[in-house]
C-alpha cells in the first residue's frame, strides 16, 4: 500500500493546529493511499507541543510523528527535518495556519498517480476551487515575480509563491536542499 506523508511545520500554533489534524484525518486519499502526519515543533514557545501530545493520544488510530527541535532554527530546518523522516513514497508540505484545504491533496495527487509527473505545485490562480481573495499589489507583485522565476528557470509555473507542494519522496530526498535559516515566524 502507497503511503502520502504529509509535513506539518509548526511554531506558536496551539490554536490551529488540532483543526488541521482534523481536516487531514477526514480525507480519503485515492487508491487508499495511507496517511503519515509528521509535526515538526520547531521549538514554540506556546501550548503547541503539549496540544499535540493531546491530539495524538485522542487519535490514537491516527499515524501522527512529532518531532521537535530544542531550539528555534526556521521553518527550512523544520522542513529539512521532516522531509529526512518521510517514509511514504509520495510527501506534501502543508501548514498549519488553516490557509489552505487538505481536500485538495487529492487533485495534487492525481498528476503523479497518473504517470505525467514527479512534482506537482499547487496555484492560487487557476482551478475553479474557491481560494483566498488576495490583495491587488500583492498580486501585481506575484505575477511579476512568477515571470521572472520563469524567464530564468524556463519553467511556466502560474504562483511561485504557492503553498501546496507535492513530490515524490524519492526524488525530494535526493536533492541537497539550502537554505539561510531564518526565525520562522506565524505566517511564513
Amino acid at each position: 500500500m502507497k503511503k502520502l506523508s504529509i509535513i506539518i511545520p509548526v511554531f506558536n500554533e496551539e490554536k490551529t493546529v488540532h483543526l488541521i489534524l482534523d481536516k487531514i484525518k477526514q480525507i480519503t486519499l485515492p487508491q487508499e493511499i495511507e496517511k503519515e502526519i509528521i509535526i515538526v515543533n520547531d521549538c514554540s514557545t506556546d501550548a503547541t507541543k503539549s496540544t499535540i501530545e493531546k491530539y495524538i493520544l485522542e487519535n490514537l488510530e491516527f499515524k501522527i510523528q512529532l518531532l521537535n527541535h530544542e531550539k528555534n532554527q526556521g521553518k527550512g530546518a523544520a522542513l529539512h527535518t521532516g522531509i529526512a523522516n518521510a517514509t511514504g513514497e509520495y510527501t506534501i508540505i502543508q501548514d498549519a495556519d488553516l490557509e489552505y484545504n487538505p481536500q485538495e491533496y487529492i487533485v495534487l495527487l492525481q498528476p503523479v498517480l497518473d504517470g505525467f509527473a514527479d512534482v506537482v505545485y499547487g496555484s492560487r490562480f487557476m482551478g475553479g476551487n474557491a481560494h483566498r481573495v488576495l490583495f491587488f499589489w500583492h498580486t501585481i507583485g506575484n505575477k511579476f515575480l512568477t515571470f521572472l522565476s520563469n524567464l530564468f528557470t524556463n519553467l511556466n509555473l502560474t504562483d511561485m509563491e504557492t503553498c501546496y507542494k507535492l513530490f515524490n519522496t524519492s526524488i525530494l530526498q535526493s536533492i541537497k536542499l539550502k537554505e539561510n535559516p531564518h526565525v520562522y515566524k506565524k505566517g511564513n
